[in-house]
């Protein structure tokens, strides 16, 4: 005899013969309670029970290949432990969007969203151990900073008597400093922009993973990015194959992400999403659409490498082959992904990096220490960030973000 607790996601009775299918946790099991070989008490513990009743089984364990999991129970005991209200607001049917996030508390308690959290997992674990295996050293980095790192939207808030401090943006600043010290570093930590976009792909508040690298220059940069990308996706493919079949995902396009990935000139992407009727111009960023144009006709990630100063960060190294750029790529996923990594070579030039700053109308008190990495043996470096929640929703195949986060902090959504 064994005896399991956990939580009932499913009931069925033919009067005489029951089935509760319950979850621990680790995996779901069904149980089978027989009226006429169990004493009279734990039939009518049966009666009770309610979509997500939380209860303690107890009876013999046996292979059944039809059953989820492939084992099932013959109960002998039932105990309930807590009760829950006929109710229940997740019932097995259609549920708005904006309903299931209200209650997104209980959502997560769903198949699907289960399989998607250990997937995220299992990403996160295998970033640990691809950096761990490269002798690189975890840094924590600060939430609450003086220096931003992009231009998009802060949230800001009083600081004692410091005057303002800011909701990280990115990690990689400080990342630049500790690489100085410990020669290959990454952050994994969550970052926030107070962007007004509605987009699937974004959230306010996400997490993001940023390695830099002392003497790694830009295509040493993309290689390694594309080492990593190709080391997640194998992992969940070994290690997550219930979760895939759960989520109903394609595996065989999984399959067909190896190295190496095209890298694509910045320049040579306009033409070609020109070609195909985009009305992008020399200098403009790219879009979801442009992205997603741009990566039809492959299988695996794309780099768009050296994009033009203007619509990059400060940080990014000039591109000594054409000043007009800088030494950078962003990552792109296929199937409509989009970007999941922006990388550069970092400018390790002091004087140009000032006037960077100033170009930007950036505070250049604020990175006096920033500018001391150059000033105090400025060195080739490189880094990137790999946004998680936008790696998880292509991994997965699911089309909006805000599923690849136990809580999503978006615009207009600051609950449960």
């Amino acid at each position: 005899m064994v005896t399991v607790r956990g939580w009932v996601t499913h009931l069925r009775s033919s009067g005489k013969v029951a089935f509760v299918v319950m979850r621990d946790g680790t995996g779901t099991l069904q149980c089978v309670v027989v009226r006429t070989q169990v004493a009279a008490d734990v039939w009518e513990q049966f009666s009770r029970l309610t979509l997500e009743t939380s209860l303690s089984v107890t009876g013999a364990v046996r292979a059944e290949p039809r059953a989820p999991g492939g084992y099932e129970m013959g109960v002998a005991g039932i105990e309930i432990l807590g009760t829950s209200p006929i109710d229940y607001p997740i019932q097995p049917k259609e549920h708005g969007i904006d309903f299931l996030m209200d209650n997104r508390h209980l959502w997560l308690r769903s198949s699907r969203q289960v399989a998607i959290m250990r997937v995220r997992h299992e990403i996160e674990q295998a970033i640990h151990d691809f950096f761990y295996e490269r002798e690189f050293v975890h840094v924590d980095t600060p939430i609450l900073t003086a220096a931003i790192g992009e231009r998009s939207g802060l949230f800001q808030t009083e600081y004692f008597d410091e005057g303002f401090a800011y909701l990280a943006q990115t990690g990689q600043l400080y990342g630049e400093a500790a690489a100085a010290a410990l020669g290959r570093i990454y952050t994994f930590g969550p970052t926030f922009r107070a962007e007004k976009s509605k987009t699937r792909r974004h959230l306010t508040e996400f997490w993001m993973i940023e390695p830099e690298m002392a003497f790694y220059d830009t295509n040493d940069n993309m290689q390694l990015q594309e080492d990593m990308l190709v080391y997640i996706v194998r992992r969940v493919l070994d290690r997550r194959q219930s979760e895939l079949v759960e989520l109903e995902r394609d595996v065989s396009k999984l399959e067909r992400v190896r190295g190496p990935f095209p890298r694509i000139e910045y320049s040579d992407a306009v033409s070609a999403l020109q070609a195909k009727g985009s009305e992008i111009a020399w200098g403009d960023d790219l879009g979801a659409e442009d992205e997603s144009l741009l990566v039809a006709d492959h299988e695996t990630p794309v780099f768009v490498c050296n994009y033009p100063k203007a619509a990059k960060a400060f940080y990014m190294k000039e591109n000594p082959a054409d000043p007009r750029t800088v030494l950078c790529d962003d990552c792109l996923a296929p199937e409509g992904y989009g970007e999941i990594i922006g990388g550069s070579q970092r400018e390790d030039d002091y004087d140009k990096l000032l006037a960077r700053i100033h170009e930007e109308g950036l505070p250049a008190d604020a990175y006096g220490w920033y500018l001391d990495l150059r000033r105090y043996g400025s060195f080739v470096h490189s880094g990137y960030g790999l946004g998680l929640e936008r790696t998880v929703a292509w991994i997965c195949g699911t089309p909006h973000i805000r599923e690849c986060i136990a809580f999503p902090r978006m615009m207009h959504r600051l609950r449960p």
